[in-house]
């Protein structure tokens, strides 16, 4: 898989522009606030059809514009023409594939995967489980087509589950408990089959996660994760999701929300036996987190047979040396990469091929070096 250009109209900090990208390696340097970053949130809408710095399409209108496009070709099996056209006015976003619109952002996760690393990733080894979750989800999601179906049919189940217990709370109604019966049995249904999707996933990432770590780290550290969900036992889990949610029943309809289920599921990191979140050093949270990105490349190249893009925004600044130069040699087994940096003469020991590209990035122009 291979972006070749993208040509961006009104988008960011882009008046009109193209850019063209090599196959191997392109290297995106400039100043802050320059536009380096535009071009992987581009690329990442491409995959996605959402950015990955805002939910508000409108803050991606060039400033004194009605609209925002850019237009781009991935070569895969075949040549794709994507365009994504956004219009403040009406305030709509559309995804072209191949001239034709697309709908549902289901249509496209999956068929472009991307792998994204960024220093925001610091909140998945150190924040909330919230974090954790959705960096799983995303990685299954561009996996299996079943598993973003049944997360999407779980998160709606919460919401009208919720929605009820908030009824019964205020109203008493018996005939609304008895509707509560139909919705726990829907959310222990979808629940227990994105335990078991996660449950697997978390098994085939264990050894390239291992893999990863040790070529960073140099073979010093041993690093392991933990699922951490309603139960450890695998024999009789739908029974044992209905029983705690008819636990929990008074508990919940008090509180008006859904307090048991993979919504409330963690993943527990450790290095050498050790808690990361308790006891990981600084050096070891990012070492961690970029072994996270370079095992859910592998990952994803080994489920969907072609190698994702990979996206890299200003990374190697928060590493020393060591573990830059080991990313470094890394990335060579990638294929096409995106990187973002402010002075490429500040990182020598990124050894750059005759197929690798570097793109200066100055408010909003490209030129090539």
């Amino acid at each position: 898989m291979f972006l070749k250009w993208i040509k961006f109209e009104n988008f960011r900090i882009y008046d009109s522009a193209t850019i063209e990208f090599s196959d191997g390696l392109n290297f995106i340097v400039g100043g802050n606030g320059q536009g380096k970053t535009s071009v992987l949130e581009s690329i990442y809408m491409y995959c996605t059809t959402k950015s990955f710095r805002t939910s508000s399409d409108s803050e991606l209108v060039r400033f004194n514009c009605d609209s925002y496009s850019f237009d781009g070709q991935i070569l895969d099996t075949v040549n794709h023409n994507l365009r994504i056209f956004y219009s403040l006015n009406e305030g709509k976003k559309t995804y072209f594939k191949d001239s034709k619109p697309v709908h549902r952002a289901t249509e496209i996760i999956g068929k472009f995967p991307v792998v994204l690393l960024t220093p925001d990733d610091h909140s998945i080894t150190a924040g909330y489980s919230l974090e954790r979750r959705k960096f799983v989800d995303s990685v299954i999601s561009q996996s299996s087509e079943m598993y973003l179906k049944h997360l999407l049919d779980y998160n709606k189940t919460l919401r009208q589950r919720a929605d009820l217990l908030s009824k019964i709370r205020e109203t008493g109604s018996r005939e609304l408990i008895d509707q509560l019966d139909a919705w726990t049995e829907k959310l222990v249904q979808t629940g227990v089959e994105l335990i078991s999707y996660r449950r697997k996933f978390i098994n085939e990432l264990d050894p390239f996660i291992k893999k990863s770590y040790s070529l960073i780290s140099n073979k010093k550290e041993a690093p392991s994760i933990y699922y951490k969900t309603i139960s450890d036992d695998q024999t009789d889990l739908s029974r044992f999701f209905l029983a705690k949610l008819n636990s929990l029943q008074k508990a919940e309809i008090a509180k008006g929300a859904n307090l048991a289920g993979p919504h409330k599921d963690d993943f527990v990191f450790f290095i050498n036996g050790k808690e990361l979140k308790t006891y990981g050093s600084q050096g070891q949270h990012k070492t961690f987190q970029v072994s996270l990105r370079f095992a859910q490349f592998f990952y994803l190249k080994e489920k969907l047979g072609k190698n994702p893009f990979f996206l890299l925004d200003d990374v190697f600044g928060e590493l020393d040396t060591e573990r830059s130069v080991a990313i470094s040699d890394f990335l060579r087994e990638i294929g096409q990469a995106f990187i973002t940096l402010t002075d490429f003469s500040n990182f020598k020991f990124l050894k750059r091929s005759e197929n690798d590209r570097l793109i200066s990035v100055d408010k909003g122009s490209f030129c090539y070096g």
